[in-house]
């Protein structure tokens, strides 16, 4: 199964992971792609931006392009209430400008220790285009997110 082979080795049984929650889903990202969550704050709009870039906020003095997950995948926007946080994710160096995105999330993420004999790929579940992949962790569904196509997407919208 593809979601064992990403976190089975000789030194790592474990993967300290969060579960984010969104509107309908959850992801599941490993501690490390997880910068901070933090609460919601003032949200500047981009002109000309797409309607899954919800704007940019401020963080640690970093200007950090917010996402909407849900948006970009197809769905609709979630609405934002008083439970919403972002989640700060490291990105993965595609552009030595894009240090950080962020994602909207609906609710504070939960620990969770991933080992292998607890997840497995959902088989026949269907992957949205920002969705590395479904899985199967301790009898909940999570959606492993693709950060490196969320940092394509909106370096493809900076030109």
């Amino acid at each position: 199964m593809r979601a064992q082979q990403h976190i089975e080795s000789d030194q790592y049984r474990e993967v300290a992971s969060l579960l984010v929650p969104l509107a309908e889903k959850q992801l599941l990202m490993p501690n490390v792609t997880v910068a901070e969550i933090v609460p919601m704050g003032q949200i500047s709009p981009i002109e000309g931006a797409p309607d899954w870039l919800l704007g940019e906020f401020t963080w640690r003095e970093l200007s950090v392009p917010l996402l909407s997950f849900e948006v970009i995948n197809g769905h609709g926007r979630p609405a934002l209430t008083g439970r919403c946080r972002v989640a700060v994710l490291n990105t993965t160096g595609l552009s030595d400008s894009l240090g950080f995105i962020a994602l909207l999330t609906q609710g504070l993420p939960r620990l969770a220790r991933v080992t292998p004999e607890e997840i497995a790929e959902r088989q026949g579940a269907s992957c949205d285009p920002y969705d590395e992949m479904v899985v199967s962790w301790a009898g909940e569904t999570a959606i492993i997110p693709s950060v490196a196509r969320l940092e394509q997407a909106y370096l493809d919208f900076c030109g």
